[in-house]
């Protein structure tokens, strides 16, 4: 039996044929060594990342650290603040070793209170507008280009959704920003509230499916401790370990190990 003719537009497979050129995307390192190994290298440069998990699991301080660990590299760093005032968040930083105040007193960290920043730009309303969520991306888009700031931290999205409410315009929104983000090389960590036996990463549902990342924390009862257990859900750009991680939230930042089965979960 003849073999079927390769039709001209097909090149003969071989081995030259199936080692096509890889794209080698630029990481941003997020300086936690054992998050960094199972990212392959760190977060693809300019990826937008929803970090879930209820109260108590190490969010905050993940994206604190994330950011201390770039503006110690020289990238500027923001943290949009929503819930919590930057003073106290400055004051409960300053207990972990790997925390430099300079880095805040010249520029290189921003804390920027959010509600404060409504207020100055008149978003009045319960429910915001189209036009008031308008305003806000521009502002969010004008702050990071005119300081240069290369990672940015959202604590929380949760909190900014209360005041959009609408699947489609949460949609929406996110959309806009991880574009506008993205465009000026930032790569952000939007931090997502979720109960602990909600089942899923968001409050609405539809974050995580515009977001290119998703980094799940949760707790887990083991022997009658309460271990924090991190996993990496989805991220775009990079092949990455799917496992389950023990963290540790210690003076020198968040310390990993992996997580060995048997505990009784919770929040997942």
């Amino acid at each position: 039996m003849e073999s079927p003719e390769v039709p001209a537009t097909v090149p003969p497979a071989g081995p030259r044929a199936l080692m096509a050129p890889a794209i080698v995307l630029e990481r941003c390192a997020t300086g936690i060594e054992g998050l960094d190994d199972i990212l392959g290298g760190g977060i693809p440069r300019g990826n937008m990342v929803l970090v879930s998990g209820s109260v108590g699991t190490g969010k905050t301080t993940l994206c604190l650290e994330f950011l201390v660990r770039g503006a110690e590299r020289g990238e500027r760093s923001l943290f949009l603040s929503v819930t919590e005032a930057s003073e106290k968040l400055i004051q409960n930083l300053s207990t972990f070793e790997f925390f430099r105040a300079d880095l805040v007193s010249d520029g290189s960290l921003v804390f920027v209170d959010l509600p404060a920043l409504y207020d100055k730009l008149g978003l009045e309303h319960e429910e915001m507008t189209p036009d008031e969520i308008d305003i806000l991306i521009r502002t969010v888009h004008d702050l990071v280009r005119t300081l240069g700031v290369k990672r940015l931290v959202l604590d929380s999205l949760t909190s900014v959704c209360y005041r959009i409410r609408r699947d489609e315009a949460i949609r929406d929104f996110m959309l806009r920003l991880g574009q506008s983000l993205s465009e000026l090389g930032c790569t952000s960590l939007l931090v997502s509230e979720i109960g602990p036996t909600q089942g899923r990463y968001s409050m609405h549902g539809v974050e995580e499916a515009i977001v290119d990342g998703v980094i799940l924390l949760w707790n887990t009862r083991r022997q009658g401790d309460i271990l924090r257990v991190l996993q990496i859900v989805k991220m775009r750009g990079t092949a990455h370990s799917r496992a389950q991680y023990v963290i540790e939230l210690t003076p020198i930042g968040l310390l990993m190990a992996p997580h060995l089965k048997g505990g009784r979960t919770e929040g997942v």
